[in-house]
């Protein structure tokens, strides 16, 4: 059954130009009909993607890129602490402290025991010039992680010679 369609569209596909040639003998020509152009297929649109994009971004320095990738990964999946992180990470560097404060505070509540979050946070509040604040996030930070932690107390200690 299958062969006899495929043989009929066969047939078909060779008898329509011809068709098409015989009724293009008047003043308007009958158009011929092309192939579209290839496209590339569209890249699937998920959370990884867009948190991905913005990490590149940030890379870059190009934090209001970066800040718009995070964001369409988090309409995606708002329960992605990673991408929370990220955010808060360029809009901290785009001079947003308070907006900072809470995307890395929206991390921490996905997953509490986040170093890099908390170093982030303890940055943060250094630059906002929250020093206390710093210090119980760094108090939070030294069990979890002494690298994280050690990055975050240089920056008090930098904060307070000034």
């Amino acid at each position: 059954m299958k062969t006899g369609i495929a043989l009929a569209l066969a047939a078909l596909a060779l008898a329509v130009p011809r068709f098409i040639e015989a009724a293009d003998t008047g003043p308007v020509a009958v158009p011929r009909f092309s192939s579209p152009p290839a496209r590339s297929a569209p890249q699937p649109v998920n959370a990884e993607a867009r948190y991905n994009e913005g990490r590149a971004f940030a890379q870059q320095k190009a934090w209001a890129k970066a800040e718009e990738s995070y964001r369409e990964a988090l309409k995606l999946r708002a329960a992605f602490p990673e991408a929370w992180n990220g955010l808060g990470y360029a809009l901290r560097h785009q001079n947003k402290y308070n907006d900072s404060v809470w995307a890395y505070e929206e991390a921490l509540r996905l997953r509490p025991d986040y170093p890099e979050a908390l170093e982030y946070l303890g940055e943060a509040y250094v630059q906002m010039g929250k020093l206390a604040e710093a210090q119980a996030v760094l108090d939070r930070l030294r069990p979890l992680d002494p690298k994280e932690a050690e990055e975050l107390a240089k920056a008090i200690a930098a904060a307070n010679k000034r």
